[in-house]
């Protein structure tokens, strides 16, 4: 593998911490927050650490012939034991359960990377071996016992967490469900890693070359997998998240033409206060909502019902239903206040706002919009069915 291999997916890794660092600040007392920020971090530097530049400074300067195996071992080591503790503490139940499952798994994996740490000292491989240690050091005494303990405990971390995730993805639905399943996904690539990388190492004892699995087909499976553990674990964080932010994003373009509309009533004063261009799609449809609110409240004292009627009655006419109608109705009877209110035109005896008038337009507020932009009959009512509101109980004039 070329080291772009190794280093996109340490970058997507980190991506993907970027995306949950905001929530990490936020709520860095939680601890599942922070096993995911952790399970992202030590999958990237896993990745980081075994691309074969890095490798070969780390060695360089440590001073050390293969520094940086027992180190990519450890971090891959505490990136299983993350992996196991973020999904018991996201699964979830008595919290005593919890926490004697988690110390558990802790203490095994605390023990395995001290392990390492003690076998790679006890070993003697003098000959640095950036892409095939595994294979070449496969023989050697306390380095063998060194590689067999990382590939077994990788492989078990593995099959624990898909046995973990598959059975929890039949009972949950959603958001959760799916990235359960691309965890299981991601887990049976790493498992399938660790099977290849020891079937190269145990063709080595039985003196035959099966290299290719370990230099070649493992770390590309690792590489796969990693934006599978990536996207797996943040989708049911994110994912409710983004799916809010586009609702929030395609109402607020589509009362974009009340909001116009509204606005032009008195273009000298915006209908709500500035607020910063990196507002999300939610906040930024709060303001319109609140400023149509107000818009509303300002062009109120022109509303005609009249305008409203005779619009609804064309609207039916034309072959619309009834709750089409009403819209284009009410769509109408705004387009002709806002253009009464800019012109200055008196407003009768009703100089206040008809509530019930804006509570009828506040419930359909996205229809309304609608129908301001593509209804011919709401722009011949802009146009010409301007009239001053009736006094009550009169009929309003034609």
């Amino acid at each position: 593998m070329d080291s772009s291999d190794y280093y996109i997916p340490a970058v997507a890794t980190l991506i993907g911490l970027a995306v949950k660092l905001p929530g990490l600040v936020k709520d860095w007392r939680d601890p599942l927050v922070r096993s995911v920020c952790l399970v992202i971090a030590l999958g990237g530097a896993g990745f980081f650490f075994a691309a074969p530049p890095t490798i070969t400074a780390v060695n360089e300067t440590t001073g050390t012939a293969n520094f940086s195996s027992p180190l990519v071992y450890g971090i891959i080591s505490a990136f299983s034991a993350a992996c196991l503790l973020l999904i018991v503490h996201w699964r979830g139940g008595p919290p005593e359960h919890v926490r004697s499952v988690s110390r558990r798994w802790q203490a095994g994996y605390a023990l395995v990377v001290v392990m390492l740490v003690v076998l790679f000292a006890l070993g003697d491989a003098p000959v640095d071996r950036h892409t095939d240690f595994d294979t070449y050091y496969a023989t050697t005494p306390f380095i063998r016992e060194m590689i067999v303990l990382y590939l077994v405990a990788h492989m078990t971390a593995a099959l624990v967490t898909t046995v973990l995730c598959w059975r929890w993805a039949l009972q949950v639905s959603g958001w959760l469900r799916a990235g359960l399943w691309i965890l299981v996904l991601g887990w049976l690539l790493n498992l399938a890693f660790s099977g290849f990388k020891l079937a190269a190492v145990a063709a080595r004892w039985a003196g035959q070359d099966w290299g290719a699995l370990s230099t070649t087909l493992a770390p590309l499976l690792s590489a796969l997998s990693a934006p599978c553990a990536t996207v797996g674990f943040l989708m049911p964080l994110v994912g409710p998240w983004v799916v809010a932010n586009w609702r929030a994003a395609k109402t607020c373009r589509k009362l974009r033409s009340l909001w116009r509309e509204l606005g032009s009533a008195s273009p000298r004063t915006p209908l709500a206060g500035p607020i910063p261009w990196y507002s999300s799609p939610q906040v930024r449809l709060t303001q319109r909502e609140a400023g149509i609110q107000d818009g509303l409240s300002l062009v109120a004292p022109w509303f005609d019902t009249g305008v409203r009627t005779r619009a609804r009655a064309a609207a039916v006419a034309a072959g619309h239903t009834d709750d089409e109608a009403a819209r284009i109705g009410h769509a109408a009877m705004v387009a002709a206040a806002v253009r009464a209110a800019g012109r200055g035109l008196p407003t009768g005896s009703r100089g206040r706002p008809d509530h019930a008038e804006i509570s009828a337009v506040r419930t359909a507020p996205v229809g309304v919009s609608v129908a301001l932009r593509s209804s011919p009959i709401v722009a011949a009512a802009r146009e010409s069915g301007i009239t001053v509101p009736a006094e009550d109980g009169e009929k309003s004039p034609t």
